[in-house]
Order: C-alpha cells, then sequence, then structure tokens
C-alpha cells in the first residue's frame, strides 16, 4: 500500500481557551487538550475541542453555568459553546476490560498527572491560555517522527486503546505503530483483555475506523497485534487464502480486501459500503483447500458469516443488510453484461433493487471497489453498472398494477408481474442479450 505524503508539523497559534480561561477564578487552570492540539500542529481541520480542567471543585463548575454530563467522572458542558470542560483525573485499574477503573478527580491531580492516563504522546498535550504548549510526554517529537506511541505503562489497563490506536493508523496513515506499543499491545491481546470488550464499543470503534482516509490500516494494524483473530476471525482467516491470479493479481484474498477497502473510501463512500467492502469476500475463508484458488459458491456461504457478524457486534441493521446483499450478489453484478433477461431479472428482484433503487446504487458502488481493489485496476471502467442501471430502468417502467387488474385469481398476480417484466427486458436491444 502506498502513503501520503508526511504533512508538516505547524506552529501553534494563540489558543482559544483564553477566553474561557477568563471566566474561572484565580487557582484554577484550564487548558486545552488532546486531539484539537495535536491536529492543530498537523494543521488539520479541529472537529472537537476538549479541555482539562485543574484545580476546581464540580461545585467550581457548576456555580460558572456548565452543565454536568459525565457519568463515570466529572465532565461539563460550556453554558454557550457547548465544548467539553472535564476536572482533572487519574485512573486506577481494579477488573478486567475497559470498565475496570476507579476514578480520582480533584482539585490537587496536575495536568501532567491526567495527561499522563491518555492513551498515545501525540493525544497528550496541551495548550494554555496564552497558546503556549505543554508536551511533558514527548508529543511533538512523535508527530515529527511520525509516531504512533503510547504514554505509559496504563495503556495497557484498557483494552479500547488497541483500536484506537489502529483507528489513528488509518486516520494517519504516514504514522508508524511504535515496536514497543505494539509489542504491548501483542501482550494485552495475550492476556485476554480484548475479549472483555463490550460489542457496542467494538462496533463504535470500527465504524469510526471504517470511515477514516485509509481504512486498510484499522485492519492492518489490528492483525499485527494478534487483535483481528478475536475480533473478527472471519477476516483474519482470508490472509493466506489464494485466488486465481487471472482474476485477481494481487493472490492473497486479505490482500484484495484491504484493497477494496480503500478504494471504497477514495469514492467517498458511506459506513455500510465499507463495511460492505471488508466482508464481500468472507466466504472464501471458508473453501476448503484442497480446491484452492477456485472459490465457487463463496457468495453464498459467506451470506451466513456477514449476519452473524451482525449479531455478535451488534451492528446496525442497515450496514449488514448491504453487506449481505453485497456478498451474495457482487459476483452476479460482475457477470452482468453476460447474463441473459431472466438471470439480470433475477438479479435485481433478489436485491430488492426495484422497490430500493437507492439502496442498490450503494451495491453498484461496493462492486465497483470490489472491481478496482486489483493492481493494475484502479481506474478500470465498470461498465456493469450502467448495464444494470438501464435493466432496473426498464423493470421499473412496468406497470406493475395494471398487471395485477388484468389477472383474474390473485395467487397468479406475482408470476404475471415478473412475466411482464422479463417480456420487457427481452425487447430491449439495448441490453445486448
Amino acid at each position: 500500500m502506498s502513503r501520503t505524503p508526511a504533512a508538516p508539523i505547524h506552529d501553534i497559534v494563540p489558543s482559544p481557551a483564553a477566553e474561557a480561561v477568563a471566566r474561572f477564578p484565580p487557582g484554577i487552570r484550564v487548558y486545552v487538550v488532546g486531539g484539537a492540539v495535536r491536529d492543530q500542529l498537523l494543521g488539520l481541520p479541529i472537529q472537537d475541542r476538549d479541555h482539562v480542567v485543574v484545580g476546581a471543585h464540580p461545585e467550581d463548575m457548576l456555580n460558572l453555568g456548565f452543565r454536568p454530563v459525565g457519568k463515570d467522572f466529572p465532565v461539563f458542558l460550556h453554558p454557550h459553546s457547548r465544548e467539553e470542560y472535564a476536572l482533572a483525573r487519574t485512573e486506577r485499574k481494579t477488573a478486567p476490560g475497559y470498565k475496570g477503573f476507579v476514578i480520582h478527580a480533584a482539585p490537587d491531580v496536575s495536568l501532567e498527572e491526567d495527561l499522563r492516563r491518555r492513551d498515545l504522546t501525540i493525544n497528550a498535550m496541551a495548550l494554555d491560555g496564552a497558546g503556549a504548549l505543554i508536551d511533558p510526554y514527548g508529543g511533538r517529537a512523535d508527530l515529527g517522527a511520525r509516531m504512533l506511541r503510547h504514554v505509559s505503562a496504563a495503556f495497557s489497563e484498557d483494552p479500547v486503546r488497541i483500536l484506537r490506536v489502529a483507528r489513528f493508523a488509518a486516520r494517519l496513515p504516514d504514522f508508524d505503530v511504535a515496536p514497543e506499543t505494539m509489542s504491548l499491545m501483542h501482550q494485552m491481546v495475550s492476556a485476554g483483555e480484548v475479549d472483555a470488550l463490550v460489542p457496542e464499543r467494538i462496533w463504535q470503534e470500527l465504524a469510526r475506523g471504517l470511515m477514516e482516509q485509509r481504512p486498510s490500516r484499522l485492519i492492518t494494524v489490528l492483525r499485527q497485534c494478534g487483535a483481528l483473530a478475536r475480533i473478527l476471525p472471519e477476516v483474519d482467516r482470508l490472509f493466506g487464502v489464494p485466488q486465481d491470479p487471472r482474476s485477481h493479481p494481487e493472490v492473497d484474498t486479505g490482500d484484495h480486501v484491504l484493497r477494496v477497502m480503500d478504494v471504497a473510501a477514495s469514492l467517498g463512500a458511506d459506513l455500510g459500503v465499507r463495511w460492505s467492502a471488508l466482508l464481500h469476500d468472507v466466504g472464501k475463508g471458508l473453501t476448503p483447500e484442497q480446491v484452492w484458488p477456485d472459490h465457487a459458491g463463496h457468495e453464498a456461504a459467506g451470506t451466513h458469516l456477514v449476519e452473524g457478524i451482525g449479531r455478535r457486534l451488534r451492528v446496525p441493521v442497515d450496514c449488514t443488510q448491504l453487506a449481505r446483499v453485497v456478498c451474495a450478489w457482487h459476483g452476479q453484478v460482475h457477470r452482468a453484461l453476460h447474463l441473459g433477461p431472466d438471470a439480470l431479472l433475477d438479479l435485481l428482484e433478489n436485491t430488492d433493487a426495484v422497490r430500493r433503487p437507492q439502496r442498490f446504487e450503494r451495491v453498484l458502488l461496493a462492486c465497483l471497489a470490489d472491481c478496482r481493489g486489483r493492481p493494475g485496476q484502479e481506474g478500470h471502467p465498470f461498465p456493469q453498472a450502467d448495464h444494470l442501471r438501464r435493466a432496473l430502468t426498464i423493470v421499473r417502467n412496468v406497470d406493475a398494477g395494471l398487471v395485477a387488474r388484468q389477472v383474474t385469481h390473485q395467487n397468479l398476480i406475482a408470476e404475471a408481474i415478473r412475466h411482464a417484466r422479463l417480456l420487457a427486458l427481452e425487447q430491449e436491444p439495448t441490453l445486448g442479450n
């Protein structure tokens, strides 16, 4: 996979925290922290601005008009900007998983102590009200070195951080995971920490990672540390499974899936399409080795896996349904130019394209990514899409209501409508069948 050129490290500009600081009484200090500082240094758009408040009690925040929102520790919303302000805190591990913590938030917790509990050095920097950078753990140096490095051994106490590192690798594709951080992630997986994650949190991080610039790196990093085999074993087993080099020059199924994911991202695809790109060939992991590289029937075999993954990770229904359709029918979409009217109609009806043409467009987008996710085919045309759009227009132009009214027996209506649609396809010369 090619990498994007490294972005320059920018100078700090005066922080918007200055106005907020002016509202606090003496002895209370406010800092912009985390992603806003990182993105400002990278020259990236700042999406959210979080703050840490040092030296304050919850009552101080309430007296200033802040609204409490935190359940596990004191977090407040600014009364005007609605930005988050969290009291400085430390954490102590008490049980497995990401919820097994005792939170200590008090006026005596320092900024350095608060930053030390964060995941990566690039997320453990702060700006004071004058715009000065506080960087006790070398985050700016790691930005320059393009390195994702954990702040401290406390990283190992929260398994969600494995998913976050993988997500940041997808968001910052020219960054590497530091060897010592990858080693620590391996240890966490071996200790069973990932197994304690709840499905909703896994899906939340996967979904965010899939929507990043280079989603393939989400999967690559999870695989490198062993977490993919625990979270998505159906995808993990695709690596090392060969395909026919005549249609797949990349040969390895896992490599192909990574390429398709990145093509889908480059096409601006939505989450459901990107999820479909990840799972479209999942059935190839079930093919017996003795018939490799042939994978006949992998489409139907994969649909059960897609549904099982959806239930296990509590994936949104829309994403699971789209991925199931793509998994089951992408082979026929690729063969569309060679399908007769009967097979074309089967494809359109079974994908529910007649009733849901907008979803069918998403199916076609996933199949376009599949087509281009092969070496040498990155800009390959995809005439199958227009062919199927023409066929769908013809089918939808058949007046199903009129056909139904002409049928004397109700149990023959469906058959009559299908016959009318098939006749319309057979009479259309532009389909070339």
